[in-house]
């Protein structure tokens, strides 16, 4: 007849066969039977059924553990995302918001004052200006030379340009500020997420991995204590 002990859980006899005493346990699983037996020695003894309860328990922890723990990377990311410091504005929408009627003139003043169409139509105007008034072909010269009149035109315009040039240049340069505070925001966000990688990385390999391991471990235990007590029962008939 198999020796029996008095189970440290259930307080039942069981079969030496079908148990262990807490002194072969792992360390861990001493420890947190001993959370709910302070007293223990190590010389009682403990059914494997009611060690599974243990074992059950320390992967719910292990899981628990790692739950929480991807939790706060997920966090992290959400918070990074909401953030506004970290958030992409759309450069030309902004601008175009914001802009007012007399930003308008001035750059469609500019646009066209720095194309060829420009450049080709107001040298026309100047050679028809200058033919007119010296061939005298309407019979009368309203700005004989030296053309006081027409030098007089493009000193005005000369000035009202220049202004208005400064105001495109302006916006050109809010431009590249807002570029330049977009691509500051990219690259952060950027950086942060890789930070944020390599965290992920670095948790997978130092703590998912050993847990996940030692759930294997914890598993494959008690797939054989199981495959031994069936060996058992088939013995006993």
């Amino acid at each position: 007849m198999d020796e029996t002990y008095i189970d440290l859980v259930t307080g039942e006899e069981i079969s030496v066969v079908d148990g262990l005493f807490l002194i072969d346990l792992d360390q861990m699983f001493y420890d947190l039977i001993k959370q709910d037996y302070p007293h223990i020695t190590g010389d009682e003894f403990i059914s494997y059924q009611s060690l599974t309860h243990y074992r059950l328990k320390k992967i719910n922890d292990l899981v628990h553990e790692d739950e929480k723990s991807n939790k706060k990377i997920r966090d992290r990311v959400t918070k990074i995302f909401n953030d506004e410091n970290y958030q992409e504005i759309d450069v030309h929408k902004e601008l175009d918001d914001s802009m007012t009627f007399g930003q308008h003139v001035a750059d469609v003043v500019t646009k066209f004052g720095g194309s060829w169409t420009f450049i080709i139509g107001f040298i026309a105007f100047l050679a028809i200006w200058m033919i007119i008034n010296t061939l005298l072909i309407f019979g009368m010269d309203f700005d004989p030379y030296p053309f006081i009149l027409l030098n007089l035109a493009l000193s005005m315009i000369s000035a009202l340009q220049a202004p208005l040039i400064m105001m495109s240049q302006n916006r050109a340069a809010a431009y590249d500020r807002m570029e330049s505070k977009n691509d500051y925001r990219v690259n952060k966000k950027s950086e942060v997420e890789l930070r944020l990688l390599h965290s992920k990385i670095d948790h997978l390999i130092q703590q998912d991995q050993p847990n996940i391991l030692e759930i294997q471990k914890l598993q494959t235990e008690m797939l054989s204590e199981i495959s031994q007590q069936i060996v058992e029962l088939k013995k006993e008939t």
